[in-house]
């Protein structure tokens, strides 16, 4: 390989050389330069390939430390809120934490497999973070379950959620109070309380969380060592957890 071409596979492959090395040279040895660069990238286009795997490993890498520190530093409030539903086993050796939105497309089709992921491994503690972030409706089916929980408690919140997710009209007001009455429930003083300081506490609390802890998007799995932003497919799931447990 010729010495200017050398040094320009080189400069692409060696973090901070290339621009020192063209700052000392004359205008004619910079053109050069840049032309023997360009040659030896059509020639080697591999070399761009190569180099994308290794900064997107490098920024996987510096995004799961991140995440690693942050799970560290908000531990209480990820999965200990007394806000927060908790499902699956209550003393379960895994916990998995969900944040999530009634009307997220992702959401509804995560929730059947989430189900089962946490019926059938059965020592899972499995806690919900309401979190509306798509709109008024997303923020109404919110404050309505956490208002159905704040006053008829755990089993109550459950049975609404898993009705709310499945909705598919608009959770209007005449929608929640025909769902509280299918429920049992007096509809008024759960639509009166939709609105108290107690209910909007739990939701600007999980925004406040979220913003810390960079998530924008629901589904967003929760786990001791890792984020999970998006939605996971069952089977990927088992084998997350599994990983999980066997960390101990």
């Amino acid at each position: 390989m010729p010495p200017m071409r050398r040094l320009a596979a080189t400069a692409l492959l060696t973090t901070g050389l290339a621009l020192p090395a063209q700052a000392e040279m004359t205008p004619e040895e910079r053109t050069a330069f840049r032309e023997e660069v360009r040659a030896y990238l059509l020639e080697n286009p591999e070399v761009l390939v190569e180099a994308m795997d290794a900064l997107q490993a490098r920024e996987n890498e510096a995004a799961a430390s991140r995440d690693l520190q942050m799970l560290a530093d908000n531990t209480a409030a990820i999965f200990e809120s007394a806000d927060d539903w908790v499902g699956g086993n209550p003393e379960g050796d895994v916990v998995l934490v969900e944040f999530m939105d009634y009307r997220c497309g992702y959401c509804r089709k995560a929730y059947s497999e989430v189900e089962e992921l946490v019926k059938s491994d059965g020592n899972i503690r499995f806690v919900v973070k309401e979190f509306p972030i798509l709109g008024e409706a997303s923020l109404m089916s919110s404050q309505f379950a956490i208002a159905v929980r704040q006053i008829h408690g755990d089993a109550a919140y459950k049975a609404v959620h898993d009705a709310l997710i499945e909705l598919r009209g608009e959770p209007t007001v005449e929608t929640l109070t025909r769902l509280a009455q299918d429920l049992g429930h007096e509809p008024q003083p759960i639509l009166d309380r939709m609105n108290a300081p107690e209910v909007m506490a739990v939701i600007q609390a999980n925004h406040a969380l979220a913003d810390t802890m960079e998530i924008s998007g629901t589904p967003t799995f929760v786990l001791k060592s890792m984020m999970l932003r998006g939605y996971v497919p069952l089977d990927s799931m088992r084998q997350i957890v599994a990983e999980v447990r066997a960390e101990g």
